[in-house]
């Protein structure tokens, strides 16, 4: 790496900043799905549903996303973020209108479940890699964090939407206002005035790769860590997502993910019910909103936190803290404090940040263990963990409940499954191509 090297002056900072906001906002939109224990609980008594019922689509949401981030991620690293996250666009526009049209359970799982997931899956996959990809490696955690945060803060003005729309015009309407919206902020529309697309989608870009040699080459001349530059221009630490299936790595990442994701899922889908069943709280939306703002402010934490004092340390702390605040929500009730509303506005906020430092730190470490060269897919691969964990711990939730009239069980599971992830992180190590 010659030192005589003449790098032209380029305004990497400015592109990347405005590719991590147009994330951001995507993610800001897309989070909708964390408002679905608010909008399941203005389903009619009527329509006949039940818990477990009420917790199918949000299910097979979280699923559905999950899988399709792994073609979704493949397609963003062939063709590039803006007609993947437009697509995500309208699948989930598509989907809410659909959901809007049906008062069955099999109706609201296709559009709100199937469709609408789907499009999630493609604007969230989106959205992350061409952020990252603008700034060196000393800063992945921070921006993954910031592009994140979009998601775990929407329910902070969505759940009061919903809850408002609901109240005004009912549920099915409630959909239909929400489809239309994401099909114009995050596709977007034609104009009279120009004949280009103006959405949230068409804001991303990934930096070209000879912009990123030579933005690396740059960091290296100022005096970054040689190591740290070199690893990002060479192709052998960039594995392809077969080569990542083969490395142990891969399988406790997504074990952990799983536990880390599906526990914080688990209670975001069932919060409101907790919130009025168990603590006799009628403020759930309140509650759900609060949570939000520790979902998105612990993405960005914990993000910045991580390339502080490392991936690793920052994992165990929150798998820890996270089983000590489900055990303690288990304990929640009208007859003690934790069941006041003061207490469970802080295990929801201090719930939320510990879930939204996995949707920080798992991107992160995706990276620095394969590379950025296939990060759309191998963290799509990575990612279909959440949907898994999700799927099966808030399934647990509604149907224990149904039978045993308490949550507690699975409080229990989520937190030994957290205890068990937190274990697992002293076994974790790079993998043995990234070995100098």
């Amino acid at each position: 790496m010659s030192h005589q090297l003449v790098v032209p002056r380029i305004a990497v900072g400015q592109h990347g900043w405005r590719v991590t906001f147009a994330g951001m906002g995507i993610n800001l939109a897309l989070g909708i799905l964390y408002t679905w224990s608010v909008i399941s609980k203005g389903i009619p008594d009527e329509w006949g549903w039940n818990e477990t019922h009420k917790v199918l689509p949000y299910m097979f949401c979280c699923l559905i996303f999950s899988l399709v981030m792994v073609p979704a991620g493949r397609m963003q690293d062939k063709i590039g973020p803006r007609s993947v996250a437009a697509m995500g666009g309208i699948l989930v526009g598509i989907g809410f209108i659909i959901a809007s049209m049906t008062t069955t359970l099999i109706g609201f799982i296709i559009g709100f479940g199937v469709l609408a997931g789907a499009g999630i899956g493609f604007g969230y996959a989106s959205a992350t890699p061409p952020a990252v990809k603008w700034f060196p490696a000393s800063k992945t955690g921070m921006i993954a964090g910031i592009v994140v945060s979009g998601f775990g803060l929407a329910s902070v003005y969505a759940a009061p939407l919903a809850k408002w729309l609901t109240m005004q015009y009912g549920l099915q309407k409630t959909m239909l206002i929400l489809g239309l919206g994401f099909l114009f902020l995050i596709t977007g529309v034609k104009t009279i005035l120009t004949p280009l697309w103006f959405g949230l989608s068409q804001m991303l870009q990934a930096p070209d790769p000879d912009l990123l040699q030579l933005k690396y080459m740059k960091d290296y001349l100022a005096g970054k860590d040689e190591k740290e530059v070199t690893a990002a221009v060479h192709d052998k630490d960039n594995l392809t997502p077969k080569e990542m299936l083969c490395t142990v790595q891969f399988y406790m990442l997504w074990f952990m993910y799983a536990c880390g994701a599906g526990a914080g899922l688990m209670i975001i889908s069932k919060l409101a019910a907790i919130a009025s069943l168990q603590a006799g709280i009628s403020l759930g939306f309140l509650l759900v909103a609060v949570l939000a703002i520790g979902n998105g402010g612990g993405r960005i934490l914990a993000g910045m936190l991580s390339d502080k004092i490392g991936r690793k340390a920052t994992m165990f702390i929150c798998f820890v803290l996270q089983a000590i605040l489900i055990f303690l929500l288990s304990k929640a009730s009208v007859e003690n404090f934790l069941g006041t509303v003061p207490a469970m506005a802080i295990i929801s906020a201090l719930i939320g940040a510990n879930y939204g430092s996995n949707l920080a730190l798992f991107p992160s470490i995706t990276k620095d263990f394969y590379g950025l060269k296939n990060f759309g897919m191998n963290y799509g691969l990575v990612f279909t963990s959440w949907g898994v964990g999700g799927f099966i711990l808030a399934f647990i939730a509604g149907k224990m409940y149904d039978e045993y009239q308490t949550f507690n069980i699975a409080y229990y599971s989520a937190s030994a499954l957290l205890v068990l992830a937190a274990i697992m992180v002293f076994f974790l190590k790079p993998p043995r191509h990234l070995e100098k």
